[in-house]
């Protein structure tokens, strides 16, 4: 460590603050430029639109958070070129779908089909919101149950002390 280092310690983290701060700077432009899309042309706007439409409503297999519209993985890049491909091809949205559903599972989909294998995800909500509600109630009625019995409870520890006081023999004051 160099003389004027530690007279200032203060000055090196500086440098090395500075340094770190560089390298997060230049990892995040080289991240930034590697994922930039290219722009994609259509030989007509219904088929653009219809290609926005579809990777809007498809999945990332592998974000499977993002649909394929903002997903920046290579894989998605490579569906949206495949269904850019299909599109131009004159398949149809249904056919589309169909291709992706065999090739990676309704899971693909946003909306999957009612069947036996979706039927849990399609009701899941409806049984939450109801298991939900019947906590929600069984609770309310619990805790107004408990509240009548505690004031039940004080009302009568309140009369039978009047009562007491009622049927206790005066004392004399002389005594």
């Amino acid at each position: 460590m160099s003389e004027l280092h530690r007279r200032f310690p203060w000055k090196a983290r500086r440098g090395l603050h500075r340094a770190s701060v560089l390298a997060a700077g230049l990892a995040l432009a080289v991240s930034l430029t590697g994922h930039a899309l290219e722009p994609r042309e259509f030989q007509t706007e219904a088929q653009e639109q219809r290609f926005n439409a579809l990777t809007e409503e498809l999945r990332c297999t592998v974000c499977q958070n993002q649909s394929l519209a903002d997903s920046d993985v290579p894989l998605a890049e490579d569906l949206r070129d495949e269904i850019q491909t299909m599109l131009e091809q004159g398949n149809s949205d249904e056919d589309i779908k169909r291709f992706l559903v065999d090739r990676y599972g309704d899971f693909v989909l946003y909306r999957p089909p009612v069947r036996g294998n979706t039927l849990l995800l399609w009701l899941a909500p409806l049984l939450l919101l109801t298991t939900g509600a019947a906590v929600m109630a069984i609770t309310i009625h619990r805790r107004r149950v408990m509240l009548a019995e505690e004031a039940l409870d004080e009302a009568i520890s309140i009369e039978s002390a009047d009562f007491d006081d009622a049927d206790a023999p005066e004392q004399d004051p002389r005594s």
